[in-house]
């Protein structure tokens, strides 16, 4: 099977999946300290919670890696 080939912009998607990463990993920061009491309910917690994974998710699909995958470090 053929590789894919890269396109003028998969730099700036790659930089979108970094910073939706940053977003989850301040999200489950938020959520393992209980700071999210200050911002939402436990069932807006829940609608965020697959917002922000399914954003991920989304741009890991964009970047043509597995939704689950990590990135390599640049």
């Amino acid at each position: 099977m053929s590789e894919r080939q890269t396109g003028p912009y998969d730099s700036v998607a790659r930089k979108w999946l970094a910073l939706a990463e940053r977003r989850q990993a301040a999200f489950l920061d938020m959520c393992s300290s209980g700071r999210w009491r200050h911002y939402f309910t436990p069932a807006e917690l829940d609608v965020e919670r697959r917002n922000v994974f399914a954003l991920r998710d989304q741009w890991a699909m964009i970047v043509d890696l597995p939704p689950d995958a990590e990135q390599p470090a640049e």
